[in-house]
């Protein structure tokens, strides 16, 4: 289901903004005296809400795309430098002049982040934001991905652009994109009712090599939302965000279905969808498992699995194979 880049004529959501504004965001009070003018953007879902928003002539420059942009904003993307398909250096960021940055993940804006810190944009008078469903995440040294102690929804992506579209002075299309995600979502939730069975899920995000241990989404993050919105559970028992689990150990979960990422970002060779089912359908051992066995395996783009748009996606792509596969309406 493709989201229109265009919006539809309606009555006005919400007034303009007034300046100056000031808004809570991860525990900052960020201030901002008028619509930024050159942002940046680190991370693919600031990107593309922005670029959803309407606001490519306001950007300046893009990083870290582990996933090809939405096929819809390709004409608005070709438009904004990219930086970095990966982690880009402050003194790319700053090579841009920029007034504004947001970024999706605490290791592109962070206590530990290689880029920088938010207080570093600060120091030099340069508006920050960071995504909201970061904030929730329970940050320690060990793991910058950190951990849930309940499952995510969609409400604080929904804030993310509400409140980009009050820092861009775009309130109306703001609200008219969280009501056409809030209406695909309601879809999915009345497509599957009460009839589905409840299917165990694992979700495969990449590995650095068959013999290394799995990146999985975590049973809180957006992969449990997305097995919770298909009338099911995630199979990784684990409240990490982004657990490292071993063959053995997602051969004891036996998942019924197997969702495998497809990463565009070409760092590993299990990045690639059809490399993964390759291993899954080869590999002694693990082509026993039941979902594998039985077909149960479905592909589904890997920047779902982080809190973003884009789970509303992979959520929407995941239910159309399951009815394929008849493990669903």
């Amino acid at each position: 289901m493709a989201l229109s880049v265009g919006f539809l004529s309606s009555p006005a959501f919400a007034a303009a903004t007034q300046y100056p504004l000031t808004l809570d965001n991860c525990g900052v009070k960020v201030t901002f005296t008028k619509a930024p003018e050159r942002a940046v953007a680190l991370g693919q879902n600031s990107a593309e809400i922005m670029l959803l928003l309407g606001l490519a002539d306001k950007m300046v420059g893009t990083a870290f795309w582990p996933t090809k942009i939405l096929p819809e904003l390709e004409e608005a993307n070709s438009t904004v430098k990219l930086l970095s398909v990966e982690t880009p250096s402050l003194e790319t960021v700053l090579a841009q002049n920029p007034d504004f940055v947001a970024a999706q993940l605490p290791i592109l804006m962070g206590p530990d982040s290689k880029v920088a810190k938010r207080e570093d944009f600060e120091k030099l008078g340069i508006g920050n934001y960071l995504a909201p469903s970061i904030c929730a995440v329970t940050l320690d040294t060990k793991d910058a991905y950190g951990s849930r102690d309940y499952l995510w929804n969609m409400d604080l992506v929904y804030q993310e652009i509400d409140e980009l579209s009050q820092i861009f002075d775009v309130q109306n299309r703001g609200q008219e994109l969280i009501e056409q995600f809030k209406a695909r979502e309601a879809a999915l939730r009345a497509k599957v009712g009460t009839d589905n069975a409840d299917l165990s899920y694992v979700f495969w995000f990449s590995s650095p090599s068959p013999a290394d241990d799995a990146y999985l989404g975590g049973k809180n993050g957006a992969s449990g939302f997305i097995a919770d919105l298909l009338g099911g559970h995630n199979a990784i028992d684990t409240e990490a965000e982004w657990p490292t689990v071993s063959w053995e150990g997602i051969m004891a979960a036996n998942p019924d279905v197997i969702v495998v990422g497809a990463v565009d970002r070409n760092r590993w060779d299990l990045d690639k969808a059809e490399n993964k089912i390759a291993f899954l359908k080869s590999d002694p051992a693990v082509s026993q498992l039941d979902a594998v066995k039985n077909g149960h395996i479905v592909v589904m783009q890997g920047a779902a699995m982080n809190p973003t748009i884009r789970t509303i996606y992979g959520a929407e792509e995941v239910a159309d194979q399951l009815g394929k596969l008849g493990l669903a309406k």
